[in-house]
């Protein structure tokens, strides 16, 4: 076959940027947030029994959940930690409005978030930097590196 012959050579597709994948961890997580602000407005908004402040608090929840899904879904390292903080303010309401109304709307749903959060791979994946190197390749030196000691080697002394 020659290069001249028809269906030999293809034509090349222009590329296009890839698709940046988050991490698998950060996609759930930013599900979970979502599901939690769906949860707390069909919970808040059918127990309110119109009381115009309980309308307005769970409104309110419901828009600061969707701009919290929109932060954890960066995979920042800063995300992870406003979530972190959110989700524990979020479960402290929700007991103290146990204990004071025995209302339980989303307490045990921050829970599950925040304990999703606190799980060491996703704590891991909101802490990689995209495309950055791994530790020993960025220099960073471990415990056994440090004394010597790394596959059994033995410092000469």
């Amino acid at each position: 076959m020659s290069a001249s012959e028809p269906g030999r050579w293809r034509r090349r597709r222009p590329h296009s940027r890839p698709a940046v994948r988050r991490a698998a961890p950060v996609r759930l997580v930013t599900r979970l947030v979502v599901a939690q602000a769906a949860a707390a407005a069909a919970v808040g908004l059918a127990f309110s029994r119109r009381h115009l402040p309980s309308v307005l608090i769970t409104v309110a929840l419901v828009i600061s959940l969707c701009l919290l899904a929109f932060l954890v879904r960066s995979g920042a390292r800063g995300a992870w930690l406003t979530a972190v903080g959110f989700e524990s303010v979020f479960f402290v309401y929700g007991v103290s409005r146990f204990v004071v109304a025995r209302y339980v709307g989303g307490t045990l749903f921050a829970l599950v978030v925040a304990g999703t959060l606190l799980h060491p791979a996703v704590a891991r994946a909101y802490s990689a930097v995209p495309g950055g190197l791994s530790g020993h390749e960025r220099g960073e030196v471990g415990f056994a590196d440090a004394t010597g000691e790394t596959f059994g080697e033995h410092a000469a002394g």
